[in-house]
């Protein structure tokens, strides 16, 4: 018995050892950084080698390819859209400052130019948010399959204004209700079909047309063609967005914004200071209250109004598979819906993620690459491979691929 004693306080001697090798090996490895509520921190370049001179370089560049079109985003929207019939915005708007960004690496910011606290439009950055709340529901179990067709989801909708009533309504037969997703077209569109842009939703909503949105040259056609079959044509349309909108705002039976807010923007550690915003006359009454349904972009005004560091904090959540500090937002199986290309278009996935497919958007990127765009352009870039999430605020939208490759031949190791 003295004789094994000894060998057996060796044997705990030996685990106890390779248990502390592991422990400190363990407690030595670098955790992944998510910037708290309050401080977002900043590391030089030349804490990760990179190469200072190269993203000083990217951000003189992003400033000097500023968007030519006016500040005034009034008169910007005229230019753009002003050719469409039922163009007028009726959601609000508010100029821009000027150009603006930040590049966020590894977690920390690393650059940043022009003014990030700006709270300014988005534009079509929103839909990004709007398929994320749609996520948030689809996570929950208020939608059961992306399969489903809409309108099993959805009670009457009662228009607290009656300017948003379908102006083909018969007079006759008045209703305080719509009824987005009844006719026999768009009994066929699921949640799929509206995340991917390929619906062809048909309809009047917020007195804006579907066909009046981007409308074709074939004037004569923009209410009698026939239908495309849900699922196989990509179009984007910002009212087909907006029914996504209507109907999500009915899963979820309250103001989107203040299920973003709940579930999401406080999470991550954003700012008080965004603003998701619909039309004057988007206003139903639910459950015996007023609710405003927002809007997916501000093609016809609305939409969100956010800084560059709220919109890094939503690029860095997409970018770590919607899990933020621990705790998973989103989950990994919704951005993995999210990235995958449909068949109408594989350069689009959920709305709004643009795809790198083939590297034909950004060929200075990753294929895997992908970005969250809006109008103006206001663009979020996430790159995993590299684990870098880009900001560019007012960049002309054929300048992005330009600072991309900027900002990745600063890296370690690039020439």
């Amino acid at each position: 018995m003295r004789v094994g004693r000894p060998m057996t306080n060796i044997r705990n001697f030996g685990f106890v050892f390779l248990l502390g090798i592991v422990s400190s090996l363990y407690a030595q490895k670098p955790s992944v950084y998510y910037p708290s509520a309050k401080n977002w921190e900043h590391k030089a370049p030349s804490f990760f080698n990179l190469d200072t001179a190269k993203l000083n370089d990217a951000i003189r560049f992003a400033q000097s390819t500023e968007s030519s079109l006016p500040k005034n985003l009034w008169l910007s929207q005229a230019m753009q859209y002003g050719k469409e019939p039922f163009s007028d915005p009726i959601g609000p708007m508010a100029d821009r400052g000027p150009a603006a960004g930040l590049v966020i690496y590894k977690g920390y910011i690393v650059a940043e130019w022009g003014n990030p606290s700006s709270v300014e439009m988005t534009h079509s950055v929103t839909k990004s948010i709007l398929s994320s709340v749609v996520g948030l529901a689809y996570d929950k179990g208020l939608i059961s399959s992306l399969d489903d067709k809409v309108y099993t989801y959805l009670p009457p909708v009662e228009v607290a204004n009656t300017e948003g009533i379908q102006a083909s309504q018969n007079p006759i037969a008045k209703t305080s209700f719509i009824y987005p997703f009844e006719t026999e077209h768009n009994r066929k569109i699921s949640w799929e079909h509206l995340l991917r842009q390929t619906s062809d939703w048909e309809g009047v909503l917020w007195g804006k047309p579907d066909w009046a949105d981007r409308p074709s040259d074939k004037i004569a056609e923009w209410t009698t063609r026939k239908r495309f079959e849900p699922g196989t044509v990509y179009k984007y349309n910002d009212t087909r967005v907006n029914a996504l909108a209507l109907a999500t705002t009915l899963v979820w039976r309250k103001a989107l914004p203040e299920v973003l807010r709940e579930n999401l923007m406080n999470p991550i550690g954003a700012s008080n200071t965004w603003a998701w915003t619909g039309y004057k006359n988007a206003w139903i009454v639910m459950d015996g209250k007023m609710v405003q349904s927002v809007s997916g972009g501000g093609h016809f005004g609305g939409g969100m109004f956010i800084n560059a560091y709220d919109m890094a904090r939503l690029g860095l959540l997409t970018l770590r598979k919607g899990n933020w500090n621990g705790k998973q937002i989103l989950s990994e199986d919704w951005i993995k819906k999210s990235m995958t290309p449909g068949t109408a278009n594989p350069g689009y996935g959920f709305m709004n993620y643009f795809l790198n497919t083939d590297r034909k958007l950004y060929p200075s990127a990753p294929a895997t690459a992908y970005a969250h765009i809006g109008n103006g352009t206001n663009a979020i870039y996430v790159d995993s491979e590299n684990d870098i999430v880009l900001v560019a605020r007012w960049i002309e939208d054929k300048s992005l691929d330009g600072l991309i490759q900027r900002v990745l031949g600063a890296l370690p190791g690039r020439k």
